[in-house]
Protein backbone atom coordinates (compact mmCIF):
# COMPACT_ATOMS: atom_id res chain seq x y z
CA UNK A 1 0.00 0.00 0.00
CA UNK A 2 1.31 2.98 -0.82
CA UNK A 3 1.27 6.09 1.48
CA UNK A 4 -0.14 9.66 0.28
CA UNK A 5 2.49 11.87 -0.30
CA UNK A 6 2.30 15.25 1.39
CA UNK A 7 3.73 18.86 -0.27
CA UNK A 8 7.38 19.40 -0.58
CA UNK A 9 7.01 22.22 1.69
CA UNK A 10 5.74 19.81 4.14
CA UNK A 11 8.21 17.00 3.41
CA UNK A 12 11.17 19.57 4.08
CA UNK A 13 10.00 20.62 7.25
CA UNK A 14 10.73 19.07 10.71
CA UNK A 15 7.56 17.44 12.82
CA UNK A 16 7.53 19.87 15.92
CA UNK A 17 6.04 22.77 17.65
CA UNK A 18 7.33 25.91 19.25
CA UNK A 19 6.49 24.70 22.61
CA UNK A 20 6.64 21.42 24.91
CA UNK A 21 3.86 22.08 26.88
CA UNK A 22 3.93 21.18 30.68
CA UNK A 23 1.60 18.61 30.55
CA UNK A 24 3.97 16.68 28.24
CA UNK A 25 6.77 17.25 30.70
CA UNK A 26 4.21 16.00 33.32
CA UNK A 27 3.45 12.56 31.38
CA UNK A 28 7.26 12.23 31.00
CA UNK A 29 7.86 12.66 34.48
CA UNK A 30 4.96 10.59 35.84
CA UNK A 31 4.12 13.52 38.53
CA UNK A 32 2.25 17.17 38.25
CA UNK A 33 4.69 19.88 38.46
CA UNK A 34 4.37 21.95 42.22
CA UNK A 35 4.57 25.31 40.68
CA UNK A 36 3.35 26.08 37.01
CA UNK A 37 5.98 29.20 36.42
CA UNK A 38 6.31 28.64 32.70
CA UNK A 39 3.48 29.37 30.52
CA UNK A 40 3.41 32.61 31.44
CA UNK A 41 -0.92 32.12 31.38
CA UNK A 42 -2.52 34.35 34.36
CA UNK A 43 -2.74 31.65 37.11
CA UNK A 44 -4.88 34.77 38.92
CA UNK A 45 -7.49 33.04 36.12
CA UNK A 46 -10.46 34.70 34.85
CA UNK A 47 -13.19 37.33 37.10
CA UNK A 48 -16.18 35.45 38.85
CA UNK A 49 -18.09 37.98 36.26
CA UNK A 50 -16.50 36.17 33.28
CA UNK A 51 -17.31 32.22 35.07
CA UNK A 52 -20.41 33.22 35.93
CA UNK A 53 -20.32 34.17 31.59
CA UNK A 54 -19.15 30.39 31.04
CA UNK A 55 -21.65 28.78 33.07
CA UNK A 56 -23.99 30.67 31.56
CA UNK A 57 -22.84 29.65 27.94
CA UNK A 58 -21.96 26.45 28.85
CA UNK A 59 -25.85 24.57 28.17
CA UNK A 60 -25.49 26.13 24.48
CA UNK A 61 -21.93 25.26 23.52
CA UNK A 62 -23.06 22.42 21.29
CA UNK A 63 -23.86 25.18 19.37
CA UNK A 64 -21.26 26.72 16.87
CA UNK A 65 -20.30 29.95 17.39
CA UNK A 66 -20.98 33.16 15.92
CA UNK A 67 -18.60 32.75 13.05
CA UNK A 68 -18.41 37.06 12.32
CA UNK A 69 -18.21 37.35 16.42
CA UNK A 70 -20.31 40.11 16.15
CA UNK A 71 -20.79 40.91 19.83
CA UNK A 72 -17.23 40.62 21.02
CA UNK A 73 -16.35 42.39 17.82
CA UNK A 74 -18.26 45.11 18.33
CA UNK A 75 -17.36 45.48 22.03
CA UNK A 76 -13.45 45.78 21.31
CA UNK A 77 -14.33 48.52 18.47
CA UNK A 78 -16.26 50.27 21.15
CA UNK A 79 -13.38 49.74 23.30
CA UNK A 80 -10.63 50.61 21.29
CA UNK A 81 -12.51 53.66 19.30
CA UNK A 82 -12.38 52.39 15.97
CA UNK A 83 -14.67 50.54 13.57
CA UNK A 84 -16.16 47.31 13.83
CA UNK A 85 -14.54 46.23 10.64
CA UNK A 86 -11.49 47.60 11.74
CA UNK A 87 -11.31 44.68 14.18
CA UNK A 88 -10.95 40.55 13.72
CA UNK A 89 -11.36 38.26 16.34
CA UNK A 90 -9.67 35.24 15.83
CA UNK A 91 -8.06 31.57 17.91
CA UNK A 92 -5.08 33.94 19.66
CA UNK A 93 -2.51 35.83 19.20
CA UNK A 94 -1.00 32.26 17.47
CA UNK A 95 -4.12 32.16 15.07
CA UNK A 96 -4.26 35.26 13.96
CA UNK A 97 -0.57 34.83 13.42
CA UNK A 98 -1.00 32.46 10.61
CA UNK A 99 -3.73 33.40 9.12
CA UNK A 100 -1.33 37.23 8.55
CA UNK A 101 1.41 34.98 7.00
CA UNK A 102 -1.28 33.38 4.77
CA UNK A 103 -2.23 36.22 3.26
CA UNK A 104 1.28 38.38 2.80
CA UNK A 105 4.10 36.10 3.07
CA UNK A 106 3.82 32.72 0.23
CA UNK A 107 7.01 30.87 -1.20
CA UNK A 108 9.77 32.83 -1.55
CA UNK A 109 8.88 35.79 0.33
CA UNK A 110 11.09 37.98 2.88
CA UNK A 111 9.90 38.10 6.10
CA UNK A 112 11.90 39.66 9.05
CA UNK A 113 11.77 39.12 13.17
CA UNK A 114 14.28 38.91 16.07
CA UNK A 115 16.50 36.00 16.27
CA UNK A 116 14.79 34.32 19.62
CA UNK A 117 11.48 36.10 19.90
CA UNK A 118 8.63 34.59 19.89
CA UNK A 119 8.59 31.50 17.84
CA UNK A 120 5.07 30.33 16.81
CA UNK A 121 5.73 33.25 14.18
CA UNK A 122 8.53 31.84 12.70
CA UNK A 123 6.67 28.23 12.66
CA UNK A 124 3.92 29.65 10.66
CA UNK A 125 6.79 31.67 8.01
CA UNK A 126 8.19 27.74 7.65
CA UNK A 127 5.09 26.36 6.60
CA UNK A 128 3.81 28.52 4.57
CA UNK A 129 7.36 28.80 2.61
CA UNK A 130 8.45 32.41 3.38
CA UNK A 131 12.47 33.14 4.01
CA UNK A 132 13.28 34.36 7.55
CA UNK A 133 15.42 36.58 8.24
CA UNK A 134 16.50 37.12 11.39
CA UNK A 135 18.03 39.98 13.40
CA UNK A 136 19.62 39.58 16.51
CA UNK A 137 18.53 41.20 20.26
CA UNK A 138 20.16 44.76 21.32
CA UNK A 139 20.72 45.02 25.23
CA UNK A 140 18.16 42.37 25.61
CA UNK A 141 15.73 44.13 23.80
CA UNK A 142 14.11 44.05 20.43
CA UNK A 143 16.30 46.17 17.90
CA UNK A 144 14.07 48.62 15.86
CA UNK A 145 16.76 50.18 13.93
CA UNK A 146 18.19 46.68 12.45
CA UNK A 147 15.04 44.82 11.77
CA UNK A 148 13.93 48.24 9.45
CA UNK A 149 17.37 47.68 7.54
CA UNK A 150 16.80 43.70 7.35
CA UNK A 151 13.45 44.97 5.97
CA UNK A 152 14.97 47.09 3.51
CA UNK A 153 17.62 44.38 2.65
CA UNK A 154 14.87 41.81 1.97
CA UNK A 155 12.46 43.58 0.46
CA UNK A 156 10.66 41.82 3.64
CA UNK A 157 6.48 41.62 3.21
CA UNK A 158 6.35 41.36 7.21
CA UNK A 159 8.23 42.88 10.16
CA UNK A 160 7.24 41.32 13.30
CA UNK A 161 8.00 42.88 17.10
CA UNK A 162 6.42 42.73 20.25
CA UNK A 163 5.82 44.91 22.74
CA UNK A 164 6.53 44.55 25.26
CA UNK A 165 8.51 41.36 24.13
CA UNK A 166 8.51 37.63 24.94
CA UNK A 167 11.09 36.41 26.18
CA UNK A 168 13.03 39.22 27.68
CA UNK A 169 10.14 40.93 29.23
CA UNK A 170 11.90 44.35 27.78
CA UNK A 171 9.72 47.33 25.86
CA UNK A 172 10.41 50.33 23.78
CA UNK A 173 8.66 53.25 24.82
CA UNK A 174 5.54 54.62 21.86
CA UNK A 175 7.66 57.06 20.70
CA UNK A 176 10.52 54.41 19.34
CA UNK A 177 7.44 52.66 17.82
CA UNK A 178 5.92 55.41 16.37
CA UNK A 179 9.15 56.45 14.67
CA UNK A 180 9.87 52.82 13.64
CA UNK A 181 6.28 53.22 11.94
CA UNK A 182 7.09 56.29 9.86
CA UNK A 183 10.00 54.50 8.57
CA UNK A 184 8.68 51.42 7.39
CA UNK A 185 9.68 50.15 4.21
CA UNK A 186 7.30 50.76 0.99
CA UNK A 187 5.20 47.46 0.74
CA UNK A 188 6.18 46.24 4.13
CA UNK A 189 3.59 45.42 6.65
CA UNK A 190 4.57 45.50 11.00
CA UNK A 191 3.06 42.82 13.27
CA UNK A 192 2.98 44.51 16.06
CA UNK A 193 2.08 41.79 18.72
CA UNK A 194 0.92 43.63 21.71
CA UNK A 195 -0.19 40.28 23.75
CA UNK A 196 1.48 42.00 27.32
CA UNK A 197 0.60 45.39 27.06
CA UNK A 198 -1.63 45.57 29.67
CA UNK A 199 1.32 45.02 32.09
CA UNK A 200 3.55 47.86 30.33
CA UNK A 201 3.84 51.30 31.50
CA UNK A 202 1.33 53.69 30.01
CA UNK A 203 3.66 54.94 27.20
CA UNK A 204 4.19 51.92 25.72
CA UNK A 205 1.74 51.50 23.07
CA UNK A 206 1.19 54.15 20.28
CA UNK A 207 -1.80 55.61 19.24
CA UNK A 208 -3.76 53.40 17.06
CA UNK A 209 -4.15 54.64 14.11
CA UNK A 210 -6.84 51.91 11.60
CA UNK A 211 -5.99 55.03 8.71
CA UNK A 212 -2.00 53.40 7.95
CA UNK A 213 -2.25 49.89 6.31
CA UNK A 214 1.17 48.98 6.82
CA UNK A 215 0.45 48.29 10.72
CA UNK A 216 -1.63 45.22 12.19
CA UNK A 217 -2.00 45.12 16.13
CA UNK A 218 -2.81 41.98 17.77
CA UNK A 219 -4.08 41.79 20.94
CA UNK A 220 -5.03 39.06 23.71
CA UNK A 221 -7.68 37.57 26.21
CA UNK A 222 -4.90 35.04 27.24
CA UNK A 223 -2.65 36.90 29.33
CA UNK A 224 -3.94 39.82 31.79
CA UNK A 225 -7.83 38.60 31.39
CA UNK A 226 -6.94 35.12 32.34
CA UNK A 227 -8.24 33.64 29.13
CA UNK A 228 -5.95 31.03 28.21
CA UNK A 229 -7.03 28.27 27.24
CA UNK A 230 -10.10 30.21 26.11
CA UNK A 231 -7.68 30.89 22.80
CA UNK A 232 -9.38 34.47 21.82
CA UNK A 233 -6.86 37.19 20.82
CA UNK A 234 -7.80 40.06 18.13
CA UNK A 235 -6.47 41.72 14.94
CA UNK A 236 -7.02 46.02 14.64
CA UNK A 237 -5.69 47.42 11.63
CA UNK A 238 -7.07 48.99 8.05
CA UNK A 239 -10.32 47.89 6.87
CA UNK A 240 -8.91 47.13 4.11
CA UNK A 241 -6.28 44.70 5.63
CA UNK A 242 -9.08 43.41 8.17
CA UNK A 243 -11.00 42.45 5.55
CA UNK A 244 -8.22 40.31 4.16
CA UNK A 245 -8.85 38.00 6.70
CA UNK A 246 -12.70 37.25 5.67
CA UNK A 247 -11.16 35.23 2.65
CA UNK A 248 -9.23 32.40 4.54
CA UNK A 249 -9.96 32.34 8.05
CA UNK A 250 -11.49 29.70 9.83
CA UNK A 251 -14.96 31.54 10.55
CA UNK A 252 -16.05 28.68 13.35
CA UNK A 253 -12.58 28.66 15.22
CA UNK A 254 -14.52 30.63 17.80
CA UNK A 255 -17.01 29.17 20.12
CA UNK A 256 -19.56 30.92 21.72
CA UNK A 257 -18.42 29.79 24.97
CA UNK A 258 -14.89 31.84 24.16
CA UNK A 259 -16.85 34.77 22.99
CA UNK A 260 -18.95 34.74 25.75
CA UNK A 261 -15.99 34.92 27.88
CA UNK A 262 -14.43 37.25 26.44
CA UNK A 263 -17.01 40.41 26.14
CA UNK A 264 -17.63 39.42 29.93
CA UNK A 265 -13.49 39.66 30.56
CA UNK A 266 -13.95 43.72 28.46
CA UNK A 267 -16.29 44.81 30.91
CA UNK A 268 -14.98 44.00 34.06
CA UNK A 269 -12.41 46.97 34.30
CA UNK A 270 -11.50 46.05 38.30
CA UNK A 271 -10.73 42.82 37.42
CA UNK A 272 -7.46 43.66 34.99
CA UNK A 273 -6.91 46.55 37.85
CA UNK A 274 -6.08 43.76 40.47
CA UNK A 275 -4.61 41.27 38.43
CA UNK A 276 -2.23 43.89 37.23
CA UNK A 277 -1.92 44.73 40.80
CA UNK A 278 -1.41 41.25 41.60
CA UNK A 279 1.54 41.04 38.31
CA UNK A 280 3.23 43.79 39.82
CA UNK A 281 3.58 42.23 43.49
CA UNK A 282 4.72 38.86 41.78
CA UNK A 283 7.06 40.82 39.79
CA UNK A 284 9.20 42.35 42.79
CA UNK A 285 8.81 39.07 44.54
CA UNK A 286 10.73 37.31 41.59
CA UNK A 287 13.02 39.94 41.22
CA UNK A 288 13.88 39.85 45.39
CA UNK A 289 14.01 36.05 45.13
CA UNK A 290 16.70 36.09 42.65
CA UNK A 291 18.97 38.81 44.12
CA UNK A 292 19.07 37.04 47.02
CA UNK A 293 20.82 34.27 45.38
CA UNK A 294 23.11 36.72 43.23
CA UNK A 295 21.03 36.46 39.88
CA UNK A 296 20.37 38.85 38.29
CA UNK A 297 16.37 39.99 37.00
CA UNK A 298 15.94 41.85 34.15
CA UNK A 299 13.11 45.32 34.11
CA UNK A 300 10.09 43.77 32.90
CA UNK A 301 6.71 44.83 31.42
CA UNK A 302 4.65 41.94 31.51
CA UNK A 303 3.42 38.74 33.53
CA UNK A 304 7.06 37.41 33.79
CA UNK A 305 10.38 37.66 35.14
CA UNK A 306 13.74 36.82 32.69
CA UNK A 307 16.52 36.04 35.35
CA UNK A 308 20.05 36.58 34.13
CA UNK A 309 21.97 33.23 35.53
CA UNK A 310 25.37 35.10 34.41
CA UNK A 311 26.99 32.17 33.27
CA UNK A 312 25.68 31.36 30.03
CA UNK A 313 23.52 28.48 28.32
CA UNK A 314 24.93 25.50 29.47
CA UNK A 315 24.53 26.57 33.11
CA UNK A 316 21.01 28.40 32.92
CA UNK A 317 19.97 24.86 31.04
CA UNK A 318 21.12 22.98 33.59
CA UNK A 319 19.67 25.36 35.99
CA UNK A 320 16.25 24.99 34.12
CA UNK A 321 16.79 20.98 34.59
CA UNK A 322 17.73 21.15 38.56
CA UNK A 323 14.40 23.07 39.17
CA UNK A 324 12.36 21.00 36.86
CA UNK A 325 13.52 18.12 38.87
CA UNK A 326 12.23 20.01 41.81
CA UNK A 327 8.65 20.24 40.57
CA UNK A 328 9.16 24.10 39.35
CA UNK A 329 8.11 24.68 35.95
CA UNK A 330 10.19 27.10 34.06
CA UNK A 331 10.77 28.26 30.42
CA UNK A 332 14.26 30.23 29.36
CA UNK A 333 14.72 31.93 25.83
CA UNK A 334 16.12 30.11 22.95
CA UNK A 335 18.77 32.34 21.37
CA UNK A 336 21.55 33.87 22.57
CA UNK A 337 22.62 35.59 23.90
CA UNK A 338 18.99 35.39 25.71
CA UNK A 339 19.45 32.04 26.31
CA UNK A 340 22.05 33.08 29.40
CA UNK A 341 18.45 33.07 31.23
CA UNK A 342 15.43 31.70 33.01
CA UNK A 343 11.92 32.61 32.36
CA UNK A 344 9.46 32.83 35.36
CA UNK A 345 5.71 33.71 34.96
CA UNK A 346 3.83 35.62 37.74
CA UNK A 347 2.59 33.09 40.59
CA UNK A 348 0.33 33.32 43.77
CA UNK A 349 2.15 33.39 46.69
CA UNK A 350 2.36 29.88 47.23
CA UNK A 351 4.04 29.30 44.49
CA UNK A 352 6.88 31.90 44.78
CA UNK A 353 7.35 30.16 47.47
CA UNK A 354 7.68 26.48 45.97
CA UNK A 355 10.11 28.75 43.52
CA UNK A 356 12.17 30.47 46.55
CA UNK A 357 12.48 26.86 48.11
CA UNK A 358 13.85 25.42 45.53
CA UNK A 359 15.79 27.61 43.88
CA UNK A 360 19.02 27.50 45.65
CA UNK A 361 19.00 23.53 45.87
CA UNK A 362 18.77 23.75 42.42
CA UNK A 363 21.57 25.92 42.33
CA UNK A 364 23.37 24.19 43.76
CA UNK A 365 22.72 21.19 42.03
CA UNK A 366 23.79 23.31 38.61
CA UNK A 367 27.00 24.23 40.06
CA UNK A 368 28.17 20.93 41.12
CA UNK A 369 27.27 19.46 37.93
Amino acid sequence: MTRPRTTALAESLPATVPFVGPETLERQRGHPFAARLGANESVFGPSQRVLEAIRAAAPEAWMYGDPESHDLRHALAAHLGVASDEVVAGEGIDGLLGYLVRLYAGPGDSVVTSDGAYPTFNYHVAGFGAELTRVPYRDDREDPEALLQAASATGAKLIYLANPDNPMGSWHAAAVIDDMIARLPEGAILVLDEAYVEFAPEDTAPAIDTANPQVVRLRTFSKAHGLAGMRVGYAVGERGVIRGFEKIRNHFGMSRVSQAAALAALADRDWLTHVRAEVAAARDRIAGIARARGLLPLPSATNFVTIDCGRGAEFARALLGELVARDIFVRMPFAAPGNRCIRVSCGRPAELDAFEAALPVALAAAEGG
